[in-house]
């Protein structure tokens, strides 16, 4: 998940990132299959009397600002259409005029993926912006679109009284991030987003409209939860379980420079034992000594989330330098995590869409702890003398782990904690900083942390694959092939080059 990450750790007072959902590599994009080689141009006139100044070319006026993704890193991709789709049968012209072309077709819910493979050069963007419901059934469930940005979902749920585990960052499409599992600030207490898909209304390759739940589509639904966004076909409405909303502590630690060896050895034992109500994320910010804060979230009261930090910093040795805890109700703590607090909920929109909130211009990493703690000392040296870089351990366990690694596509179900490198660069800096924090990665795997996170997508991931599935890559392959056989949604990290 990510905002404008400066401006959320200037709100909560540090440096670091948010939890997500550019390219790094530019050669990666370049490495399309050869079946998304163009041939033949499709019939954009035939989509245009379909969808008619909804179907942006280059040339078209608001083509400039719709061929964007997130990150600015991408900037230099240019899509051979951008389709903005409000409903399935939308979706499915799209696939009937771009489908056999050889082009590159990809779905966009939010647009922040990390490699911009959601907007695909010379490729089709498949734009899911303008299916945005959010409805709120009277049985608890909610029917979303998959263009809703998360702070849409956040403001219609609570309006209703319900809460929806997901990230923090208040832009990110729902639809990427609970297809690659959604990691998120009440996970703990509550799942991942992707544990509480209920159903799926799911364009397949072959333009057929389906329906995935567990008694529909069984190996689709299956895939679909955490088998990450673009592999299966374009999903055009979720239906989510979710839960009463009750007010939340939020808490912002800081600490003295020097104490991150301290900080991590503890955190990691105190992150794993807590109850399943306290979230949080150990920061370490890259330096000379690096530095290091403590952001979070306790499904209680402030009394009860003081007692669990001061047992951490017993545990460390470290009392905090600052402390900010804080009761709000589930939307004004969204809001809080998401660096928007000030804001209104039309502001916590990037400012294509009328909000506030800038793009990035980053590159980021990820890995997965194990079910054990790594060397504290050893993590923390990982950061020495890497300013401008942080590392983002976001804590896992509790319902994220009642469920079997296989009983959803998403694997990392006894990991300790999820690993973000993030680092904001320039295109003239891209380079350096990208072997910087590809050395921190490796050196995090190097720790026992080998598996990744596929909503933090890498294009220098070594054996991709398996870091991001684990022993479900076959089963995901196989689902691929059954309902995409001839590629159609192929892209360089598609499940079925894993």
């Amino acid at each position: 998940m990510t905002i404008d990450r400066r401006r959320f750790l200037a709100a909560l007072g540090g440096a670091g990132a948010l939890l997500l959902t550019g390219t790094r590599d530019a050669a990666a994009l370049d490495a399309w299959p050869d079946r998304a080689r163009a041939v033949l141009p499709p019939d954009w006139a035939a989509l245009r009397n379909r969808l008619g100044s909804r179907l942006l070319l280059p040339g078209d006026q608001d083509y400039p600002v719709e061929r964007l993704g997130f990150n600015e890193l991408n900037d230099g991709q240019y899509p051979a259409a951008v389709a903005r789709c409000t409903s399935p049968a939308d979706v499915q012209a799209c696939l009937d005029v771009a489908r056999g072309h050889g082009l590159p077709i990809a779905a966009r819910s939010g647009g922040h993926s990390y490699l911009g493979y959601s907007v695909p050069n010379g490729g089709l963007v498949i734009d899911l912006r303008l299916m945005a419901q959010v409805q709120v059934r009277p049985d608890g469930t909610a029917l979303v679109g998959p263009g809703a940005r998360l702070i849409e979902v956040y403001a219609a749920l609570a309006a209703a009284g319900r809460l929806l585990p997901a990230g923090t960052c208040p832009t990110v499409g729902v639809g990427g991030l609970a297809l690659g599992g959604g990691i998120g600030v009440v996970a703990r207490k509550y799942g991942l987003t992707c544990d509480r898909i209920a159903a799926a209304r799911v364009v397949t390759a072959d333009s057929c409209l389906r329906e995935a739940s567990p008694d529909s589509e069984p190996d689709l639904y299956w895939a679909l939860r955490g088998g990450g966004g673009g592999n299966f076909g374009v999903v055009s409405e979720f239906t989510f379980r979710t839960e009463p909303a009750p007010d939340l502590t939020v808490f912002s630690l800081s600490y003295p420079s020097g104490s991150a060896a301290a900080l991590a050895g503890a955190w990691q034992t105190w992150a794993s034992e807590a109850p399943p109500e306290l979230w949080s994320s150990l920061q370490i910010s890259g330096g000379t000594p690096p530095g290091v804060r403590l952001v979070g979230c306790y499904v209680g009261d402030v009394a009860t989330a003081d007692t669990l930090l001061d047992q951490l910093a017993s545990a460390a040795g470290v009392r905090p330098k600052t402390h900010q805890v804080l009761l709000k109700s589930y939307l004004d703590a969204m809001k809080y995590m998401a660096g928007c607090a000030n804001d209104t909920i039309a502001q916590c929109h990037l400012v294509s869409e009328g909000g506030v909130l800038p793009r990035a211009s980053f590159v980021a990493v990820s890995r997965m702890f194990g079910p054990d703690p790594v060397d504290a000392g050893r993590l923390a040296g990982l950061m020495a003398g890497h300013d401008g870089i942080d590392l983002l351990l976001d804590s896992l366990g509790g319902a994220v782990s009642d469920l079997a690694p296989d009983a959803t596509a998403f694997p990392h179900r006894s990991s300790l904690a999820s690993a973000q490198v993030y680092a904001d660069t320039s295109a003239a800096g891209q380079q350096h900083t990208t072997d910087a924090v590809d050395a921190i990665r490796d050196g995090l795997a190097g720790l026992g942390a080998t598996g990744a996170y596929v909503n933090y997508i890498d294009a220098t991931l070594p054996d991709w694959g398996r870091a991001y599935y684990g022993g479900n890559l076959d089963r995901l392959q196989a689902v691929a092939r059954r309902y995409d056989p001839d590629g159609v949604f192929a892209f360089p990290q598609s499940v079925v080059y894993g």
